[in-house]
């Protein structure tokens, strides 16, 4: 199936812990479903100090699955994403108010 999220689609959080906060994607994992959000699911991680980085608890974004998000539109609401021809291009759309994405 295709992923209908991409790298630096702005998305809100629907469900879980972090439900309600905005953020934009990283990194799509479509293999997995998942994508990882700036600022969304954070967990502490304890790294080991190395030559070059400093060690400590690191703050790191964990992935969330792509149906707990939802891309947000033009008008600052969560919508769903639909796919529709234009010519000869396949464009992805906002199912609320049908503008191209």
């Amino acid at each position: 199936m295709a992923a209908k999220l991409k790298k630096g689609d702005k998305v809100v959080v629907l469900t879980g812990k972090d439900k309600g906060k905005e953020g934009s994607i990283t990194l799509v994992m479509p293999a997995k479903g998942k994508a990882i959000v700036d600022g969304v699911n954070i967990a502490i991680r304890h790294v080991k100090q190395s030559q070059n980085d400093q060690g400590g608890r690191q703050p790191k974004a964990m992935p969330i699955d792509l149906s707990n998000l939802a891309l947000v539109d033009s008008n600052g609401k969560p919508t769903r994403v639909g796919f529709r021809m234009d010519g000869d291009n396949k464009v992805r759309f906002a199912k609320t108010t049908g503008d191209a994405i």
